[in-house]
């Protein structure tokens, strides 16, 4: 069963040597990561899952040791998924989202259970994401989420997607969502929209909202912004 999630944005930028001289511009979001991924080891869970966005090829799933690199953003830094000391030499490497994760633990020097990644397609329908939950809460008796995901790229004129004015609306539902583990709500996002406002963590959401089925967890809401025009939110359950 679900006994808590960490909800996070992942975009590469989180890393301080990708971002560069931008990386304060962001301090405020990796400091809300941290106090998630706290909240996470202070349920005692048996079993972590990270959850992230992927294209059709990377999805996984990712064994504990799996390897992931920011190399294609022009650092040269590596990330091992999980627990110090665990390797997976034979693992695909992981996609970003699951990269930025598998950082997000190490930075916080993760040790409190096993871990397993999985990515999800953008495509994904509603109700497999759904389904794809249920399977992932019931793997243990104590199972944790780590879940990856942006909110939509099209909050500005710089950002991404360019200025959408149904950004705005559709990104403050999320993050009242998210930040009162309304599951009714998470499994109702249109997921048309979210593609096209580039909402890349509609999917990893829905996979939440599956596992958190019936498991009665309570939301906070601890950092919700738009820089470059990327909506990101950082929420906990417990």
């Amino acid at each position: 069963m679900l006994v808590a999630a960490a909800v996070c944005p992942c975009p590469p930028l989180l890393v301080p040597e990708v971002a560069a001289g931008a990386a304060p511009e962001l301090d405020a979001a990796r400091a809300a990561c941290s106090d998630a991924l706290a909240v996470l080891a202070a349920a005692r869970p048996d079993l972590l899952h990270v959850v992230g966005p992927a294209e059709k090829t990377g999805r996984g799933p990712y064994p504990e040791g799996a390897r992931g690199s920011f190399g294609g953003f022009g650092v040269d830094v590596t990330v091992r998924l999980g627990r110090a000391g665990v390797a997976a030499p034979s693992a695909p490497g992981l996609p970003t989202s699951l990269a930025v994760a598998a950082w997000l633990l190490e930075r916080t020097g993760w040790a409190a259970a096993p871990v397993a990644g999985l990515g999800v397609g953008e495509p994904l329908p509603v109700e497999r994401c759904l389904e794809v939950g249920r399977e992932l809460g019931a793997q243990a008796e104590r199972v944790a989420l780590l879940v990856m995901g942006d909110a939509s790229a099209c909050r500005t004129l710089k950002a991404p997607g360019y200025l959408d004015e149904r950004a705005a609306p559709f990104d403050a539902e999320v993050a009242r969502a998210l930040g009162t583990a309304d599951l009714a709500a998470i499994k109702a996002l249109d997921a048309g929209l979210a593609q096209e406002l580039k909402a890349a963590g509609r999917t990893s959401w829905q996979v939440l909202a599956g596992a958190a089925e019936g498991a009665g967890l309570s939301g906070a809401l601890l950092y919700e912004d738009a820089p470059y025009g990327v909506g990101y939110v950082v929420a906990t359950w417990s």
